[in-house]
């Protein structure tokens, strides 16, 4: 019964990271390439728009649930034994992982808010600077937590592998 604890809460870390690490890509190769190519007023006012809409339970559920099933996969191998090498890439998961969430915290969401508390972008006194306060560094600690999550997934689905060994 423990193994197969193990195996459901690896696989469900391993896909609420792999969704968040997703969302981040998506950003970086997407995302804002087509927002630097709106005006100053247009780019303020989507990214508000995304920045209060993603603010979901779905997006809470990938973000957050990432972590604690990546924590609690790690508990569960560390206390069921098998395969030795997969705590070892769970424990990297969620080392890498913690990074994505410090830089969303530390960085990204304030700058999300800085960027709501601007108001309407049709009143901004002068929009280019609000523009100018974001985008680069906004961008630059996106591309961070993309690989940084995307680095996550990849220990996570190699413990997988090493988890699927040990229990054939």
């Amino acid at each position: 019964m423990l193994e197969l604890f193990q195996t459901v809460t690896l696989v469900a870390a391993t896909v609420a990271t792999g969704l968040a690490a997703g969302l981040f890509y998506a950003f970086s190769v997407s995302v804002m390439l087509g927002l630097a190519e709106t005006d100053d007023r247009t780019f303020i006012g989507v990214m508000q728009r995304i920045n209060r809409r993603i603010l979901n339970g779905w997006f809470a559920l990938s973000f957050g649930g990432a972590p604690l099933l990546t924590l609690l996969a790690g508990v569960l191998h560390l206390l069921g034994g098998g395969e030795r090498s997969a705590p070892a890439w769970i424990a990297a998961g969620f080392v890498l992982y913690g990074v994505t969430f410090v830089v969303t915290a530390a960085v990204n969401v304030p700058l999300n808010n800085a960027i709501d508390a601007a108001g309407d972008p049709a009143a901004v006194a002068d929009p280019a600077a609000v523009r100018a306060a974001f985008e680069t560094r906004w961008v630059r600690w996106n591309v961070v937590r993309t690989l940084s999550s995307t680095a996550a997934l990849a220990c996570l689905a190699w413990a997988l592998v090493l988890h699927g060994g040990a229990a054939g």
